[in-house]
């Protein structure tokens, strides 16, 4: 009996996203094929969760999204300036340590059909709309959070592009926490 009729799983779409995050995470090339094969089961065995591609990497993203703020939270409720810039810090320290991944999330534009993507890059948002609005509760907490994802954000392409050094590795934070506190040391004009 071959493989592809004599193989069961008890969850295949999960084996499936695990398959081609490890795929992804080593770079290399993967379709819906390729994930079937590294996962031994049959090639139309992905079209079971996954009409194409696309909505694998869109599923992929969805569980960036979900490690990205769980990494962030491990750096507990931002409810001050330096907790802010720990949230940045873990936010680029995430890009480096995963950059296929980190790309993959960002690298296209959003999926505003998949309702679950939407979901995970929301709570991202909240998580840190909520501090900003603790730390500064006056300021426009949705325009702040929108500035501060833009500065660290912009961060960590600059150093997956090169453009600022990684090595070593322990100046990456430091010149994180600067920027970030460099934006909140600015005097407000009001």
């Amino acid at each position: 009996m071959s493989k592809s009729n004599s193989y069961h799983h008890g969850d295949l779409r999960a084996t499936l996203l695990k398959t081609a995050m490890q795929m992804l995470e080593k770079r290399e090339p993967f379709s819906l094929r390729a994930v079937a094969r590294q996962a031994d089961v049959s090639r139309t065995a992905p079209y079971r969760h996954f009409a194409d591609r696309a909505e694998l990497e869109s599923a992929l993203a969805v569980e960036g999204f979900r490690a990205l703020k769980a990494h962030l939270l491990k750096r507990g409720e931002p409810a001050s300036t330096a907790a802010l810039a720990e949230l940045g810090v873990a936010y680029v320290e995430f890009a480096l340590k995963r950059p296929n991944l980190f790309q993959l999330m960002f690298g296209n534009q959003c999926d505003t059909s998949d309702v679950e993507r939407v979901r995970a890059t929301t709570e991202l948002h909240e998580l840190l709309a909520v501090g900003l609005a603790k730390v500064f509760p006056e300021a426009d907490a949705t325009a702040l959070a929108t500035a501060c994802w833009s500065l660290v954000h912009g961060l960590a392409c600059l150093h997956l592009d090169g453009k600022l050094p990684t090595t070593p590795r322990t100046a990456v934070a430091p010149r994180v926490r600067g920027a970030i506190e460099a934006i909140f040391a600015l005097p407000s004009k009001q």
